[in-house]
């Protein structure tokens, strides 16, 4: 397997394991996607219109998004994707789509995933970053 899907299976199953039927999700799935030690940091605009950000270990952003799992169904499907690669390091430029149901005409939201990866000895690829912001009036999803 190229090093470029070696990546892409880690970002599959990143999106995989969020997408669902409303219901509980199987966190122990981030083991084959994230670095132990990875962090996963939300962006958004406060009611101010100042840009903010909430960073997470594995275990926070579980125990913060299990509320919304389990009452929505929710849908991540990646809509473009680009593979930068150096050496044991790579970023993914990932776009999204948000959506409550796969048969939805328009997505929920869009946005991009900034992703980086380390080629651990032991487990391969995995996520030890990943940052994200929503589309809005102003910042649209380039196409990759």
């Amino acid at each position: 397997m190229s090093e470029e899907n070696a990546i892409g299976a880690v970002i599959d199953e990143m999106y995989a394991m969020i997408s669902g039927p409303k219901g509980t999700r199987d966190w122990s799935r981030q083991t084959y996607c994230f670095h132990p030690e990875a962090r996963q940091i939300r962006t958004w605009i406060d009611a101010d219109g100042r840009a903010t950000f909430r960073s997470m270990g594995l275990d926070d952003y579980a125990r913060d998004t299990t509320p919304f799992f389990a009452a929505n169904d929710f849908y991540e499907i990646e809509i473009g994707r680009r593979i930068d690669l150096f050496g044991n390091i790579a970023h993914v430029w990932s776009a999204y789509e948000a959506r409550n149901s796969l048969d939805d005409a328009e997505p929920e939201r869009r946005g991009i995933n900034s992703i980086q990866l380390f080629k651990d000895p032991d487990r391969g690829w995995r996520i030890m970053a990943m940052i994200w912001d929503n589309e809005r009036a102003d910042v649209t999803v380039p196409r990759f």
